[in-house]
């Protein structure tokens, strides 16, 4: 795999006013973006999230998911800490795209838990490459990170890229009575980590 920059400009946010670098996929097309905040390009560990596209919880502002919220308190701490990066990466329903994550919704209104939605559609609990994540990274000039992240394999992958992650800063937030199953299943089947260690 191969990612391309495309541009850079600036993103006023309510936040904070970030830098909106752009990237695409050599082969698939695939469009991705960092949002970058502050003086990134030293040594010490750069407040870091990756986070995959959720249209249904980051733009049309789904209970069934804690994405939406995540996305918003990463984009805040960021802030906060006045310097850090969030890469956008264009892998909705972790990896399985749109329609298809659609699909699996209607799986789970009728019984089924999202990893068990996802194999019944033919495909793997989670489809998501991380090996993007190092090339924008890499291009970004970030070799430490302190990761906002619940997942650890984003760390063991960051970690078999040759990044070192100095720390995990957990992301908890967006709970609610539409998503407890959601949550609960990345906890018991995915690994996810919901405290604060």
């Amino acid at each position: 795999m191969s990612i391309q920059f495309v541009a850079s400009s600036e993103l006023p946010t309510k936040w904070a006013k970030f830098t909106l670098y752009g990237f695409e996929e050599t082969d698939s097309k695939k469009e991705h973006v960092a949002l970058v905040l502050g003086d990134i390009d030293h040594n010490s560990p750069v407040l870091t999230r990756l986070h995959s596209e959720c249209l249904t919880g980051d733009a049309l502002f789904s209970l069934r998911c804690d994405c939406g919220s995540q996305l918003q308190r990463a984009m805040e701490n960021i802030a906060q800490e006045g310097r850090g990066v969030l890469l956008y990466l264009q892998q909705e329903g972790r990896g399985i795209g749109l329609m298809n994550k659609i699909k699996a919704y209607h799986l789970q209104d009728v019984g089924a838990d999202t990893v068990e939605a996802n194999e019944q559609l033919g495909f793997p609990a989670d489809s998501r490459d991380y090996s993007i994540c190092a090339e924008i990274l890499k291009y970004l000039h970030i070799k430490r990170l302190r990761l906002m992240t619940n997942n650890p394999k984003k760390i063991a992958a960051l970690e078999q890229f040759g990044f070192e992650v100095a720390e995990r800063v957990p992301l908890r937030t967006g709970q609610n009575p539409h998503n407890e199953k959601y949550l609960a299943t990345k906890v018991d089947k995915l690994g996810h980590l919901m405290s604060d260690d």
